[in-house]
């Protein structure tokens, strides 16, 4: 008995080099990582909130960690994961009721998902600083 040709076997276990990247795979896995993210920006938000009841030195160091630029990009970043993560969400609900699972309605939110999670970002930081007049 002759021998398959091996060039044209397909694989048979799934290789990342074989995948094309959607922005379906690219959301599902960056809502993994917001969601862990979330979770310790949770411990930056209990750290604040210990240093605000503990008095004003402690306060004094928090304050001064998340206004050094490294606080800012932490805070930035947490401000993004926050509204990618809340987005990301709303459009697994609408998975949920079944709407939104063709290939270009699930192309589009996913793109509509990355796109107003930045735009929100800027805009909720824009009004913070204006707000805040760049504390």
């Amino acid at each position: 008995m002759a021998e398959p040709d091996t060039k044209s076997r397909r694989p048979t276990s799934p290789h990342l080099w074989i995948y094309r990247w959607t922005i379906t795979m690219a959301t599902s896995i960056i809502h993994r990582l917001t969601g862990l993210a979330l979770g310790l920006g949770a411990l930056l938000l209990t750290w604040w909130l210990l240093a605000a009841a503990s008095g004003p030195d402690a306060f004094a160091v928090v304050h001064l960690f998340v206004t050094s630029w490294v606080g800012r990009l932490v805070l930035f970043g947490f401000t993004w994961a926050l509204s990618f993560h809340l987005l990301n969400g709303i459009r697994h609900l609408a998975w949920d009721t079944g709407w939104g699972f063709e290939l270009k309605t699930a192309t589009a939110t996913g793109w509509t998902v990355v796109i107003l999670s930045v735009l929100i970002t800027l805009l909720a930081w824009v009004i913070g600083y204006h707000m805040l007049g760049a504390y």
